[in-house]
């Protein structure tokens, strides 16, 4: 029956809210979903290009970067010029994929290690038989005596600060505020960051905004 279900839902088209409904009235209660969703809804992509000001990125419970904007691009990482598999922001947190220089050296790198282990620990219990996840896991706990540790523990996780300095290794510190929304439907989180209306930090967005990720080196 369930996967009778299954097939009428994807025939449909079914959202996965009218998809539980019909499980539910079927009797038959959904199966958990194998992963955590990496499909991001149209609406949110206009949402981040809208965003001229702000630095601002789509994430999937993993820590996966899904969509970004132009200005993520320039103070975080050009995405698109890198493996799908290292557009991580725990993998950039705990690892240096590929020998590649840490390029989020942020103020509350420790906070975030904290929150990061926490939460994937939370998504491996919501998604047991997720592959790419167990994946990222074991390659974590093997790379890093720091993820190790905060895996094997269980402590409370400090949440990262709302207020974070990036180094930017071309335009030096710039401080920005950090914003996160949850897109609960699909398990996924937006990510904003703005710098204080006047502030040099504000300048250096705008900068940044300009250039893009060109090399930098002739404003130094």
């Amino acid at each position: 029956m369930r996967e009778v279900l299954a097939s009428l839902s994807r025939a449909l088209r079914l959202t996965d809210a009218e998809r539980d409904h019909l499980h539910h009235l079927a009797g038959v209660p959904p199966a958990p979903p194998p992963g955590p969703s990496r499909e991001v809804r149209q609406s949110l992509l206009d949402l981040i290009a809208r965003l001229p000001s702000a630095a601002a990125v789509v994430t999937s419970a993993t820590f996966d970067v899904l969509a970004w904007n132009d200005l993520a691009c320039a103070l975080l990482e050009d995405f698109s010029a890198v493996p799908p598999r290292e557009r991580n922001f725990a993998r950039q947190a705990f690892l240096a994929p590929g020998g590649r220089r840490l390029r989020y050296d942020v103020s509350d790198l420790a906070a975030f290690r904290e929150h990061a282990a926490h939460e994937l620990r939370a998504a491996a219990g919501r998604y047991p038989d997720d592959p790419s996840l167990r994946r990222l896991v074991t390659e974590l706990r093997a790379g890093s005596p720091i993820f190790e540790a905060l895996w094997s523990s269980h402590n409370v996780t400090r949440r990262p600060s709302l207020s974070k300095t990036f180094r930017h290794p071309a335009v030096g510190p710039v401080t920005v505020s950090c914003d996160v929304l949850d897109i609960a439907d699909r398990d996924q989180r937006m990510i904003i960051y703005t710098a204080v209306p006047g502030s040099k930090d504000e300048e250096l967005l705008r900068l940044l905004s300009v250039v893009g990720t060109q090399r930098l080196d002739a404003i130094r």
